[in-house]
Order: C-alpha cells, then structure tokens, then sequence
C-alpha cells in the first residue's frame, strides 16, 4: 500500500497540456512581469470571491504583510498597536503583524474549530486589529460582534491560507472582512507550481496603496510614493493559477466527499474528529488523539503518509522566545494531538477506506 499525504505530481498532471500551452504562450510573448496573465488572473479570482479589489503579490506572508504596512501607511494602524491573531496558527500570520511593528495579542482557539471564538470580553482598548485564521479550510465568523468592532473602528482582517472557496452564510471566505490575504503555496487547495498570493478587499485606498508597496512603493515606474518591497506574482504562475482556478469548485467538493467517508468510518475511536460542514474545504482533515506519535508511526509503516500541522505551536517557538512564558492551554494541547490524514483531489473512495482500516487496526491493537 502507498497512500501518499499530497501528490503534486498527479494534481498537477490534470492540467499539464494546459500549462504547456500557457507558458508557450508567454515564452512568446517575452512579458514576464505584471502583464496581461496577473490581470486575467486577478480579475477571475476577485469574481470568484466577490470582492471589488484582488493584488496578486509573491506569497502569503507577503500578503497579509502588505495588508497591514498598508493600513499603517493609511493611519489606521500605527507602531505598537495591538493585534489579536490565535495562537495555534502557523507561525507566517504572527510573523506578518511583528514584520510591521505591531504587538501579536494570542487567544487560545475554540477545540472544535481550530478557529478563533471571539467573545466581547476578549477585546481591550489597546485592540486595533483582530487577524481572523480559517485554519484547515474552515471559515467561521462572528457576524454580530465583528460588525460592531468594525463600526468602532477595528479592522477585522481574514487569513485565508487555507479556506480558499470556503463560504460562511454564502459569502467567500475573502470577503467578510476588511482585507483578506490568500496563499498560492503548492500544496494549498489552489496552488501554484512555485509561489504566489494575493490580497483581497473592497477598499479602494488599500487596495492601491497595497499595490503599489508590493511594487518598490511605485504606481509608475521610476516614481515612489512609498518605501516599498518586491512582491509581485509573476505571469507564468498567474497563467497557471487561472487554469486551476476553474477546477477549484470540483476539487473542494471532492474534498468534502472523502471528509465525509472519514466521517463515517472513524466512529468509536479515541480519536476527535474534526466538525464535518458541508461548507469545510478541508485543506486538511486533522484528527485529535494521544496517541498521535505511535499512530503516525504505525500508518507510515503500512504506506500512509500523515503530517503534523504543527508540531510546535508559535509561542514555544525560537523566533518568538519572548512568549515562552505565556500559557495557551488548548493550542499546547492541540499541537500535541492533531495529526493530518491524506486529503488530496486525486485520491479515490478506496484511499480514504484503506486509511480508515488500518487505523481502527491501531485501536485494536493498544485497546
């Protein structure tokens, strides 16, 4: 048996004469950079999620980095001022809000979502800004209390890494928000063959200041208006994400359909299973249990690759040693049990089964 975690090789392969076509086409035309193919691109991806404004920049760090230099250069945010972000997040959207200056305030998530569970209690006066994680392919939301933050002025910013074509209440995921920034890293539920990501909003002074920060601060070139950064998706990637774009739909949806088999065949197992929600795009399909290690061990001895998202949760973290000291129940506890099980557009009913099988032989063999 070989079950491998994510097989890019044959996700990619589906769209492989379209991608040869795609880069004969831009071989040709010798215009690599900020040409027509981010504009197509930028224009489907911004229609596909309902917003008035999408930038296509180089990753996802990038975009939810320019999204708040962006408000600092627009005075909303300023120096010091502080963010809530969750602390079981991977470590890039707490990397993007110390980049910029201003103070990560981490909230222990909600155990069933993964997710933020924002309560009114939760928010100080020192509060400017909360960075929303859809982590795993969830998106959930707080209208009520989100909306009234907005209305006193805090930004409410979504990092949607993961949740691409994820809807809350039949809006995208991207577009419940202020500004939202999206990853194109390979092996996301839309992903390129290299780097990418852009930023979405409906605001149209962001939008432009974010645009222009990520081109060396330059709406034209030779004149900056802002010190700004090299951060610009490249047409061969444009080209390629708009080609896959089109399939995403399908491919989520396949997605939910193996979520579902894992739904039901992992019952009366000490294991925890992630809500299921016709609305998931279950990026990753995360269990919880003590075992985890001699779990991971066990399946990858039969040929199933599982991962851990994450090992080491960010305030353990070397880079951030100054948050040693804080306690985050939940996330240490979480990071201790999740294991991601195979979840993939490629892989089939059997896959799914054939995982599910060997792990309630597991069970049986410690019960």
């Amino acid at each position: 048996m070989h079950i491998p975690f994510l097989d890019l090789n044959k996700i990619n392969s589906r769209f492989e004469k379209q991608f040869l076509q795609a880069s004969q086409r831009i071989i040709r035309k010798g215009y690599f950079v900020l040409g027509d193919e981010v504009n197509s691109f930028e224009a489907d991806l911004a229609k596909y999620i309902g917003c008035k404004y999408l930038i296509g920049v180089a990753n996802g760090l990038d975009a939810l980095t320019l999204i708040f230099r962006g408000y600092k250069e627009l005075g909303l945010l300023k120096e010091g001022d502080e963010i809530i972000v969750p602390a079981n997040t991977y470590i890039a959207s707490i990397l993007a809000i110390t980049e910029n200056g201003l103070k990560p305030r981490l909230i222990d998530p909600n155990p069933n979502t993964f997710n933020l569970d924002l309560i009114a209690e939760n928010i100080t006066e020192k509060t400017r800004a909360i960075l929303h994680v859809h982590l795993y392919g969830l998106a959930t939301w707080n209208n009520e209390l989100y909306k009234n933050l907005q209305q006193k002025g805090i930004l409410i910013i979504e990092d949607c890494a993961q949740s691409i074509g994820c809807v809350h209440e039949g809006i995208q995921s991207g577009n419940l928000g202020d500004a939202a920034g999206f990853s194109f890293y390979p092996g996301k539920n839309l992903g390129a063959l290299g780097d990418g990501g852009a930023i979405a909003t409906n605001n149209s002074d962001l939008a432009n200041t974010v645009r222009a920060l990520g081109n060396y601060g330059s709406h034209k070139k030779y004149l900056n208006q802002f010190q700004g950064m090299n951060s610009r998706l490249d047409e061969i990637q444009a080209a390629f994400l708009k080609i896959k774009l089109k399939k995403l739909d399908e491919d989520n949806n396949h997605r939910r359909y193996l979520a579902s088999i894992y739904n039901d065949e992992l019952n009366d197992l000490p294991i925890i299973k992630p809500l299921f929600n016709n609305d998931h795009v279950y990026h990753l399909y995360v269990i919880r249990t003590k075992q985890r290690d001699d779990l991971q061990s066990f399946l990858l001895k039969r040929g199933i690759q599982t991962l851990i998202h994450y090992p080491i949760p960010p305030h353990k973290q070397e880079a951030y040693k100054d948050f040693r000291k804080l306690s985050f129940p939940i996330t240490e506890k979480i990071h201790k049990e999740v294991l991601s099980l195979p979840m993939s557009p490629i892989l089939g009913k059997e896959d799914i089964k054939n995982v599910c099988l060997e792990i309630k032989k597991f069970f049986a063999k410690t019960a």
